[in-house]
């Protein structure tokens, strides 16, 4: 099942335009789950299956969130809203502001994307346990995101969208915008607009393909006939009430409560990066149980996997931001064993 959330996105709408201005994570979390409980209502025939949540980026927060719901619901003991929850994963994904921004400058730094200079000002103005920005911290992010006007934040080693008729001219002034967590960085425009993919120009393709009348039609899609188009980046959405410092607490209490929990990077990923996610996760003090190892793709390293006491950590090597883009064969290596609840192949094979 594929879910477009929060209300807004894509091809997803309200008939009351005002709840546009009430989104944020505690309403996009209460929304997926009236949702999903109604589903079942619809197709109880899949009640009893194993259930599984899955997300990338800013479902860093709504997957855990939409698992706490389910998780709190089921304890409650209502069989009428029980949902058979088993586990939960998430790629590249925003968990704790502190961390994913900390993460993301020292990355940049580590790969040779930006200055000592740069990097310095950086770590000596802003403090990213902070939600405010000094002037000095604006500055020196100014010139951190500058460097995104030449290259692809979202996958460092791929080239950008030449395409002359494309409109994805890297962006990195700041801008006024509400936006989601983190704090800081969602105050700047590359933080918020840059464009995602192998293909560099695939969003700009996704645009036009996604607007098409037949296209929407052999969907089912936008059947009411929304007033604005299908966009990457939802324009019907500009404020964002809500969105949690961290939801670290929240998988603390899922690892708690017995659910599979998996957290995935590709490592090419500038945006949230492996190291933010590192970072973040030794925040949660968790026991380790199976040591730093390669994982294997056919004869080749697919990437780096380490075992926590109810957490796993997989690395997807040379992936961006969204790995089943970028490396489709190692997600769905990725995707079976997490389903199956098996560690990822620990040597190569033919």
């Amino acid at each position: 099942m594929f879910l477009e959330s929060p209300v807004g996105v894509g091809f997803s709408y309200t008939n009351t335009s005002s709840d546009l201005l009430q989104l944020g994570d505690k309403i996009t979390a209460d929304d997926a789950y009236k949702f999903l409980l109604n589903w079942f209502k619809r197709f109880p025939q899949y009640k009893s299956h194993d259930f599984y949540i899955a997300g990338e980026s800013y479902a860093g927060h709504y997957v855990p969130q939409l698992s706490e719901k389910i998780f709190d619901g089921n304890r409650a003991g209502h069989k009428e809203s029980h949902v058979n929850l088993k586990g939960l994963m998430v790629g590249n994904a925003l968990m704790d502001d502190e961390t994913d921004q900390t993460g993301m400058i020292d990355y940049a730094w580590d790969h040779a994307v930006i200055s000592d200079r740069v990097y310095g000002d950086v770590k000596a103005r802003c403090d990213f346990g902070m939600a405010n920005v000094t002037d000095a911290c604006d500055a020196a992010l100014q010139e951190y995101f500058a460097v995104y006007r030449l290259i692809d934040m979202y996958s460092l080693y791929t080239p950008v969208c030449t395409d002359p008729a494309s409109s994805s001219a890297p962006y990195a002034r700041k801008v006024a915008v509400h936006g989601a967590a983190p704090g800081i960085f969602s105050r700047y425009r590359g933080w918020i607009m840059k464009p995602a993919g192998y293909d560099p120009c695939t969003a700009e393709y996704s645009e036009v393909y996604f607007n098409r009348p037949d296209v929407q039609a052999a969907l089912h899609a936008n059947v009411t006939k929304i007033g604005y188009n299908w966009t990457r980046c939802s324009d019907a959405i500009y404020t964002w009430n809500d969105a949690a410092f961290s939801t670290l607490p929240v998988i603390r209490k899922l690892v708690a409560g017995g659910l599979r929990l998996w957290v995935f990077s590709g490592d090419t990923d500038g945006r949230i990066p492996v190291t933010s996610t590192r970072l973040t996760l030794h925040k949660l003090g968790l026991k380790t149980v199976q040591e730093w190892t390669p994982w294997y793709d056919h004869l080749q390293v697919g990437g780096w996997t380490i075992v926590y006491e109810g957490l796993t950590f997989v690395t997807i090597r040379g992936a961006g931001h969204e790995v089943p883009l970028h490396a489709p064969r190692q997600a769905l290596t990725l995707f079976s064993n997490f389903l199956a609840g098996t560690k990822m192949p620990p040597t190569a094979f033919p």
